[in-house]
């Protein structure tokens, strides 16, 4: 008796039709030249082809195949990065000899995101923000609410200092797929004020930034996420 299929085989087509892929032809764009003593990183971390399904059938193994099921993933937004290639960016040209990292890492890629941090020439130290995004994910084993931005080190923390009093904790809704609270960034210029900083896979650009990535425009812009595809700076 042959096997009956599941919704990944029927919809594969549909998924690597929606997947967007970076027509560069290098993998990145070139880092723009100077150092920065602050970076600000949210990587377009990839999850192996991973699909949500919506709830029009019962369980995975009675998927009504007769529906065309809503599927959604992150490679439909953006493209995606496996770590490997992640590690390739050679970020820690750019970086002052004390220098500090803020990354963003989605809760499956934790271990992913210190090995990251480590690769681009840091030492993980601690979580900057933890973000209560309001809403809740599904997830294998409970609701997901939070999701982390760690804070790595390079040689000292660069000086002078700001403010010591910005919340670990940042209460904010979540916005379009993948956006982060522009609280994050805000508290990162109040803790260091006259630091040159860079954002990393911006989504748009921001004052008294360097903007690195796809979506990096001359106005903020409610839109997808920041990626690899293109460039524009900013000062």
């Amino acid at each position: 008796m042959p096997a009956k299929p599941t919704g990944y085989s029927v919809y594969n087509k549909a998924f690597k039709q929606r997947c967007k892929h970076n027509t560069l032809a290098d993998l990145y764009p070139p880092l723009p030249g100077g150092k920065f003593a602050i970076l600000y990183a949210d990587p377009p971390w990839h999850y192996n082809g991973k699909l949500q399904f919506d709830r029009s059938s019962r369980a995975k193994d009675a998927i009504d195949l007769s529906k065309t099921i809503f599927i959604s993933s992150a490679a439909f937004k953006y493209p995606t990065l496996k770590l490997d290639e992640l590690k390739t960016l050679p970020v820690q040209r750019i970086a002052c000899d004390d220098s500090l990292l803020f990354l963003w890492a989605t809760n499956p890629h934790l271990d992913q995101a210190i090995e990251l941090g480590k690769a681009w020439g840091f030492e993980y130290r601690t979580v900057a923000f933890v973000w209560n995004k309001m809403v809740h994910n599904p997830g294998k084993y409970n609701l997901s609410f939070c999701e982390l931005c760690l804070l790595f080190k390079r040689g000292r923390i660069p000086t002078p200092r700001g403010a010591r009093n910005t919340k670990q904790l940042i209460n904010a809704p979540r916005s379009a797929h993948s956006e982060k609270p522009e609280e994050a960034a805000r508290n990162i210029e109040l803790m260091f004020p006259r630091q040159k900083r860079i954002e990393l896979f911006a989504r748009s650009e921001r004052p008294g930034w360097t903007s690195w990535g796809m979506e990096a425009q001359t106005t903020p812009v409610k839109s997808d996420r920041g990626s690899i595809k293109a460039l524009r700076l900013s000062a």
